[in-house]
């Protein structure tokens, strides 16, 4: 039988809704839609999307380490922009964090996301025995 275990962590941002950080099922880590939430100041990164992208990245390898997986576990994300036009800069930022065999990918602009927020990436990790 396969198990579904919450993953939570006070190093990445609270839920701001009924779902969780993370599910960890067997193998799989399904982490929800991580937004730039700093969690020292709990203030939103807006209108720099560098940093909201570099945020939205460590809240979630935040949670994938308290899953007890690392980011090279990733083998799905999904990043949706409020602009599209801002692709090219979430594609420098997000390379720092994927250095080799990125994961698969789609990203999708929004017309509006929580908080009015410019950027959100949620991904799936398989990992474990």
């Amino acid at each position: 039988n396969v198990l579904k275990h919450i993953i939570n962590t006070d190093r990445a941002p609270k839920a701001i809704g009924p779902y969780s950080q993370a599910i960890q099922n067997g193998k799989l880590l399904f982490i929800s839609g991580q937004l730039p939430i700093d969690i020292k100041t709990g203030e939103l990164i807006k209108n720099d999307i560098a940093s909201a992208t570099k945020k939205s990245l460590e809240n979630m390898k935040a949670i994938i380490e308290e899953a007890g997986a690392k980011m090279t576990d990733i083998v799905k994300t999904t990043i949706f922009l409020k602009d599209i036009n801002d692709f090219g800069i979430v594609n420098e930022t997000y390379q720092s964090f994927f250095q080799s065999e990125p994961p698969a990918r789609s990203c999708v602009e929004v017309s509006r996301l929580p908080k009015d927020a410019d950027i959100e990436i949620e991904a799936i990790a398989y990992y474990g025995d």
